[in-house]
């Protein structure tokens, strides 16, 4: 008898369970039949008919729920294998990866989560934290070289090319940020095409983005053994508790919810501002929108002009983004993997000299972390793993596995600035290695 309660009790999706399953099957009819649109709302069904099953699978999978990732990771793995060998018609591929990319999802989420996890934080907090976060990101990037060095040296690789042609497109910021602009630093200190350079790096960067994502999932479960080595997944500052607006006895209104929009999508024009009109452009390299976005955001939030009632509503939306948006997103970015470039991919120096540099990566962002006090396992996802990923996308995936989509604004900074940062570095070591 209490089998059947809990039976009938049992919610998929915030639903009894039967009206979930009963949508997702309405909604796959329509795709298979040919009778779902590719438009906006078409599409938002069918990447939660697909994300739902797949995630509640994960999260019943016996050793896959507690130690590879859980539904939110097969989620994203089951997307790419969808879309790998089309196991739907590629129409629907394409309008979710139009949904996602062009237009542009993705960011409007990424927009959402920063500026409610920064104005969330106490004003003193939110700048001790974040002064001490480059010297964290430099900690993983020289943690990744050494490593990348020592596992170069099983297969003859050279600790220059250990560095250039692994460590630098894998610590890059992604492929827009990092692969494609470091290909062409290379190939104006060289006189070589980028394409030779660009070919290799697209190649180790997806290895790299595998192990990041896995990585991440894996220092969650340790963050549950060890909860002393973690925080609560909105700050990386040791000691120091998030200032819970909660707490001060206000509940935020639908109104309070759509200022709080409003100031993310105006912090967002600010970014886009700066970006393409007043300062494109630090010493030669480009600067991301996202990256201006954040410098902003933490600059209201620093000087305390934003009202408390907006601020309330602003981390109201960022949390019903976080519970019950990532699901979209993971799909999102898991049909934009190609699991045949990942196969070309797989090679035996490839595949430990990538684990080398993740590795290296985490222990030296985790320990830097530690030194300046911030919590190491959340220093060595946000400032190690996200500087080793495909940008955007993988910062959403690393923090999707970690369970901390809370640190957006350190991800956001590792792949934006983080990213510019490696630019200027390889332009030097280009230059003495090559």
């Amino acid at each position: 008898m209490a089998n059947d309660e809990k039976k009938k009790g049992l919610k998929l999706y915030g639903a009894p369970w039967y009206v979930t399953i009963v949508a997702c099957i309405l909604i796959l009819s329509a795709m298979f039949s040919g009778a779902l649109g590719t438009d906006m709302p078409s599409t938002f069904a069918l990447m939660l008919a697909i994300g739902i099953p797949l995630n509640e699978i994960g999260k019943r999978l016996p050793i896959w729920n507690k130690y590879i990732g859980g539904g939110i990771l097969l989620a994203f793995i089951g997307t790419s294998v969808i879309g790998t060998y089309n196991l739907i018609p590629s129409t629907y591929v394409s309008s979710i990866d139009n949904f996602t990319s062009e237009i542009n999802f993705l960011s409007f989420y990424i927009v959402v989560l920063i500026t409610g996890s920064v104005l969330s934080l106490e004003r003193k907090i939110l700048m001790k934290s974040f002064a001490g976060y480059f010297p964290a990101i430099l900690g993983g990037l020289v943690g990744a070289m050494l490593l990348a060095i020592l596992g170069g040296l099983f297969f003859g690789i050279t600790p220059g090319e250990a560095i250039t042609h692994y460590t630098l497109p894998i610590m890059g910021g992604g492929n827009g940020g990092g692969a494609i602009p470091l290909s062409e630093v290379y190939a104006g200190i060289t006189g070589e095409g980028s394409e030779v350079y660009y070919s290799f790096a697209i190649i180790i960067l997806t290895v790299g983005n595998i192990f990041a994502i896995f990585a991440a999932a894996l220092l969650n479960k340790l963050g549950d053994a060890f909860p002393k080595l973690t925080g609560d997944g909105k700050t990386i500052i040791r000691g120091a508790e998030e200032n819970d607006l909660a707490d001060e006895d206000y509940t935020p209104t639908l109104g309070d919810v759509a200022s709080g929009l409003l100031i993310a999508l105006g912090a967002y024009s600010v970014g886009l501002l700066f970006s393409n009109v007043l300062l494109p452009e630090i010493f030669g390299f480009p600067i991301h929108e996202l990256a201006y976005m954040v410098i902003f955001v933490v600059i209201l939030c620093a000087l305390g002009v934003v009202p408390l009632n907006v601020r309330m509503g602003a981390k109201r939306l960022q949390s019903f983004f976080t519970k019950h948006l990532t699901l979209l997103i993971m799909v999102g970015v898991g049909v934009d993997l190609d699991l045949n470039e990942l196969l070309a991919a797989v090679t035996l120096p490839n595949i430990v000299v990538a684990l080398f540099i993740i590795v290296g990566a985490v222990l030296g962002s985790g320990a830097v972390g530690y030194l300046v006090g911030f919590y190491p396992i959340d220093t060595a996802v946000t400032a190690g793993l996200c500087m080793a990923n495909r940008g955007g996308s993988g910062d959403l995936a690393v923090l999707g596995a970690a369970n901390r989509m809370g640190l957006m604004a350190y991800a956001q900074l590792s792949s934006r600035l983080g990213g510019a940062i490696i630019l200027v570095i390889a332009s030097v070591l280009f230059s003495i290695l090559l």
